[in-house]
């Protein structure tokens, strides 16, 4: 398998140092007490935000210091040579940084820090699809005080190469689609997928999917008996998802509560078997988002508890990235509407590395995503792995399959007052 070229542009190692007037007065800010943070830019992505902390002036900063990436941005072939273009016929790249004294959000539609200034650096990214390059790597001063008494702000700027096998599904996932990778200009099927619905357990003979059709559902309102198998050319199984637990309306509502929720198992084979490699769980999220809560867990063989990789919610209306990303705790990538949470056992700060608390944990940096489109829209994921997470065809499958189980959670999290989607009632009247 040939990988697609991409490049990770991080920003870290983020500090703040401002001097203290002698006299205290109302406009001087005093960073011990007062909360800093800065938002990063680059154009044609998503705004990112993070924490400044504070560094005492009587401190350096540590060159040896532990990475603490706060903020990346992944550049696909495609991204690199728009940016190019822009380069050559316009004003320079550069990756933009606004510092704000205070706390972080808007009151009456107002940002409610103060600016204390702006830092640009400059970026060339010709050759870091093969090649890292540091762009920046220390203090630089910001701010409007006199001359020798500027404040300073400290970070870490480079580009890395993070090469991805990139799998395109050819129809949704209930439709038993193929999987193409794609490779540069040209796709190959790689994988595809068996999708199926078995009998529900209850005394009716009919198919656990036959409520679906009609606009109220059978007193139990459950959804359950969903199973993917994912095979290679020859027809092989390499990966499964299988829903071990029912998507079950809470009680005197039509939604799956985050207190109930429904959950995936998703399989490898080994030894003559099926082994537990992860664990997806998902649930209808309430209030304004009203959107796919999820939560993925790693299963190692070893380990009594699943490793918390990803967990945050997904627009039920838009849809968005579903991303394991271990290198940074804000949003990555291109129109991704939810931020990805931190590891829930690594540090939730902005030195989210923590590798030395995962004893049983593989996976760092970037692991993968797939696009997922909302409720009633047609969604053909796509699904990024890096390359350094693949050692074989049932890793690669392994992702696939996590990817379809998250696509058709978006069904199963439908309200149950509404009507799913029409292939799978037709799936219905295939296999009732």
């Amino acid at each position: 398998m040939d990988p697609c070229p991409f490049v990770r542009l991080s920003v870290g190692n983020l500090g703040l140092r401002i001097p203290v007037a002698a006299k205290p007065a109302r406009s001087v800010v005093h960073p011990s007490s007062s909360p800093c943070f800065c938002k990063i830019k680059l154009k044609g992505f998503p705004v990112q935000t993070a924490v400044v902390p504070f560094v005492p002036s009587e401190n350096s900063f540590p060159d040896n210091q532990l990475q603490t990436m706060v903020a990346s941005f992944h550049l696909s072939k495609t991204d690199l040579d728009k940016l190019a273009v822009k380069s050559i016929f316009s004003a320079k790249i550069f990756l933009k940084i606004s510092i704000y004294t205070g706390r972080r959000g808007t009151t009456c539609g107002v940002n409610s820090g103060k600016l204390l200034g702006k830092v640009s650096v400059p970026l060339d990214l010709a050759g870091t699809e093969s090649k890292a390059c540091m762009f920046h790597n220390g203090w630089i001063s910001v701010g409007k005080e006199a001359k020798g008494s500027s404040s300073q702000f400290h970070l870490n700027v480079k580009a890395e190469p993070d090469p991805r096998f990139v799998f395109q599904f050819d129809g949704e996932p209930e439709c038993s689609p193929q999987v193409f990778q794609i490779q540069g200009q040209y796709q190959a099927t790689r994988f595809y997928l068996q999708v199926q619905s078995l009998q529900s357990e209850a005394s009716s003979a009919r198919s656990w999917l036959s409520s679906f059709g009609s606009e109220r559902e059978r007193p139990g309102k459950e959804r359950k008996g969903w199973s993917i198998t994912v095979h290679d050319l020859s027809g092989s199984p390499v990966a499964a998802a299988s829903m071990v637990t029912p998507f079950v309306a809470s009680p005197g509502s039509d939604r799956v509560s985050r207190s109930n929720p429904g959950s995936w198992l998703i399989l490898r084979p080994g030894d003559g078997t099926w082994k537990p490699w992860g664990r997806l769980e998902a649930w209808r999220e309430r209030g304004a988002s009203d959107g796919l809560g999820y939560r993925f867990e790693l299963i190692p063989d070893s380990a009594a508890a699943g490793i918390v990789l990803s967990e945050s919610t997904l627009s039920s209306n838009k849809g968005g990235k579903f991303c394991i990303d271990l290198g940074a705790n804000s949003t990555n990538g291109r129109a991704t509407p939810a931020n990805s949470a931190s590891p829930a056992c690594s540090p939730r700060n902005s030195g989210d590395f923590g590798y030395g608390l995962w004893p049983y944990c593989m996976y760092r940096g970037f692991v993968m995503s797939a696009r997922v489109e909302g409720e009633g829209k047609c969604s053909k994921p796509n699904v990024e792995v890096s390359v350094q997470h693949v050692n074989c065809t049932e890793d690669a499958a392994a992702f696939v399959a996590l990817a379809a189980a998250i696509d058709l959670s978006m069904d199963a999290c439908r309200l149950f007052s509404q009507r799913l989607r029409k292939e799978l009632c037709q799936q219905q009247d295939l296999l009732g």
